[in-house]
């Protein structure tokens, strides 16, 4: 029988050789030849690519659907929130698959297939017939109803596209993530940074996206709107498997969180049953003082089974601490999901001319929340972080939850903004005469909405990156595609719990008169809706600067070391 020094050295062996770093072949990850900056450009660029697709569809959906598809405001706004809440929760279920059984890069292929299928039957639903010419209406131009098939169809599609991003999203940046190795001080610190530059990258692509497809779509064609997405994943796919030989992998089958959970509860019985006969035995005949802690009928493998046991609670109680930060930011994700519905229909009532010839689509004004988190962000890595490096001795600057709350504090001033601006274009509807003229632009200037864009950018290079971070840290190794899909989860839930306030909202006030979603803005009350999110945005920090005060880190060493230099 192996001695207890024999024991633990294999266990730590086999544990080593399940959690290092793998090349293509599956031999250990030469440090120089893999992973590293070289590796994560080729990750960036996906990543860039497929938010310009993921937003090439999202982004302008509310004027799809009001539009080509006929919906109401309130309707397609509550059909846009439920569609993006299933799309940010899938990855929960694409983090689980990959950690359990096909690993990141499997899944990121899979993935990207998906993707370009969806696309593409978006692109084909749009030829689909609209309808028979006696269902078209006149309402500043010919709109038909759309027939069942092509409604069907296009709902097929979009799902599908939120299925091949519930597979992509979580793993693409642990993937990325991956590429640096935390037990080294240098790569550590580029792990940082990597979190910065990948926000970076994805906004950069989604400003173009917003700015090129919101053009498109608006006029030229839905067509051809998405297609183009349909084509630059397709190219993105191609060039993830150009790294495929550069990169860094790690051992995740078998490792996923509900499948460790079952394995943990089949564990403790036969540890229990086990312990029962050790106990027995002890009593019939007790050990020597010096003798191993396991007896000679329990081998090596049982014994890494009952210490895997103590990882898996581990595990699960890591998950379950991590759920009072996830809870307190679930407003921020209904704050969030405005910019992409009402703010649109904001914008599409103003009057949106740059000089004689060139009008702003509705959609574009996003771009101004990529635009700022481009500006911002290398600021915020190359000057901000090094600055109050010197003063606090962490390698990021401030603490993640430090980060993600003065996001959360600018997005609440974003909506306050919002309310004030939106008061005031209602105000400026009335003096023109234009509150039952929905189609005639109100004279003030697209500038007005400029400010609440610009915060959501601000809000989102400390909030977005903070918790895509804490989500991957701080969950335990070897559930990071998992860590990742929980931070998504926010959005998810936040967009569903903003699907059903819009949908509660319009009928409330709708039977009393009135709805605040009105199709007609200029005899609705959208402002109303931004006080309200405003305040429980209010509530909602002073609840998460309690959790965060309380919180403790997984590892502490790592959040207080200091950074040479």
């Amino acid at each position: 029988m192996p001695s207890r020094s024999d024991s633990d050295s294999l266990l730590v062996r086999a544990e080593g050789m399940r959690d290092a770093a793998l090349d293509y072949h599956g031999r250990p990850a030469d440090r120089g030849a893999t992973g590293g900056w070289r590796s994560a450009l080729f990750i960036i660029a996906v990543e860039i690519a497929e938010r310009f697709t993921f937003y090439g569809v999202s982004a302008n959906l509310i004027n799809y659907l009001t539009g080509p598809l006929g919906q109401g405001t309130a309707a397609a706004a509550a059909a846009i929130n439920a569609w993006n809440g299933v799309a940010q929760l899938l990855p929960l279920l694409g983090g689980a698959l990959a950690d359990k059984w096909l690993g990141r890069y499997r899944t990121i292929v899979i993935a990207s297939l998906l993707y370009i299928l969806g696309l593409g039957m978006l692109a084909f639903s749009t030829f689909l017939s609209s309808g028979s010419g006696h269902q078209c209406t006149a309402a500043g131009g010919q709109i038909c109803a759309p027939s069942g098939l092509k409604v069907t169809f296009f709902y097929v599609s979009l799902y599908i596209v939120a299925v091949a991003q519930g597979g992509h999203k979580p793993c693409v940046q642990a993937f990325g993530a991956d590429q640096f190795d935390q037990t080294d001080p240098k790569e550590t610190v580029s792990r940082s940074s990597f979190f910065n530059w990948w926000y970076f990258g994805m906004c950069a692509g989604t400003a173009v996206t917003l700015v090129l497809l919101s053009y498109v779509q608006d006029n030229i064609g839905w067509g051809l709107g998405f297609g183009i997405p349909c084509a630059v994943m397709a190219a993105a796919l191609a060039v993830f498997l150009l790294g495929t030989r550069t990169y860094r992998y790690y051992v995740t089958a078998g490792q996923g969180l509900f499948a460790r959970a079952g394995e943990a509860f089949a564990e403790w019985r036969s540890r229990r049953k086990a312990g029962q006969l050790v106990q027995d035995s002890q009593e019939l005949d007790p050990p020597a003082a010096d003798a191993p802690r396991f007896s000679a009928g329990v081998d090596v493998e049982e014994q890494a089974a009952v210490r895997n046991n103590g990882g898996l609670v581990k595990e699960a109680k890591a998950i379950i601490r991590l759920f009072p930060i996830w809870a307190a930011c679930l407003l921020y994700a209904v704050a969030y999901s405005q910019s992409s519905t009402f703010f649109t229909k904001q914008a599409a009532t103003l009057d949106r001319r740059i000089g004689r010839h060139v009008q702003v689509p509705p959609a574009a004004l996003q771009s101004f929340i990529s635009v700022t988190i481009v500006v911002i962000i290398p600021i915020y890595d190359r000057v901000l972080v090094p600055v109050s490096r010197r003063y606090s001795g962490k390698p990021s600057g401030i603490t993640m939850l430090q980060r993600i709350g003065t996001g959360m504090f600018l997005s609440l001033l974003s909506m306050v903004i919002a309310a004030l601006v939106e008061k005031h274009r209602l105000r400026v509807a009335g003096d023109a005469g234009l509150v039952d003229k929905p189609k005639v632009p109100v004279p003030m200037s697209l500038w007005w909405m400029v400010p609440q864009y610009v915060l959501f950018g601000a809000a989102d290079v400390f909030t977005m990156v903070g918790l895509q971070e804490f989500f991957y840290d701080q969950v335990p190794d070897k559930l990071r595609s998992l860590g990742l899909a929980l931070y998504l989860s926010i959005f998810g839930v936040g967009s569903f719990i903003s699907s059903a306030l819009v949908s509660v909202i319009d009928r409330v006030t709708t039977d009393r008169g009135g709805s605040w979603f009105s199709n007609n803005l200029n005899r609705g009350h959208v402002d109303y809706f931004y006080w309200l999110l405003a305040a429980l945005s209010a509530v909602e920090l002073l609840a998460y600067v309690f959790f965060a005060v309380t919180y403790k880190y997984k590892n502490r060493g790592a959040v207080h070391a200091t950074v040479d230099g």
